[in-house]
């Protein structure tokens, strides 16, 4: 499968941005599909993922009641309001066949390109 993200973009502190993760050459049907980002100096981290099985979503403390993840045909978006300046990252959206929707970025098979997000204050 071939996982394409879009979406990011420089914002100021407080506004919001919706990510877009567009999937080809498979159909969704019980996998679980992530955002990860990555800061410059700092290891891959889980933002928020989604089991295509039965939609349930999961997050990030840090990132908890201001982003929401969903899923429509084999689309995944991540709306992200209220943004922070440490949320500025490369965002990234991934997906494996395990429906357990795994923290640890070494479980994900398939991976999309990267989306530079960058929250100034």
């Amino acid at each position: 499968v071939q996982l394409q993200a879009s979406g990011g973009g420089l914002v100021q502190a407080g506004d919001s941005l919706r990510l877009s993760c567009a999937a080809s050459g498979r159909t969704f049907s019980s996998e679980s599909v992530a955002w990860f980002r990555q800061a410059p100096g700092k290891e891959r981290e889980f933002v928020a993922g989604i089991s295509w099985s039965d939609s349930r979503a999961y997050y990030a403390d840090s990132v908890k009641g201001r982003f929401t993840i969903s899923a429509s045909k084999n689309s995944v978006y991540l709306q992200m309001n209220s943004l922070k300046p440490e949320d500025t990252a490369v965002y990234y959206c991934a997906a494996d066949p395990d429906w357990r929707v795994p923290r640890s970025s070494y479980e994900y098979d398939y991976w999309g390109q990267g989306t530079q997000v960058t929250v100034s204050s």
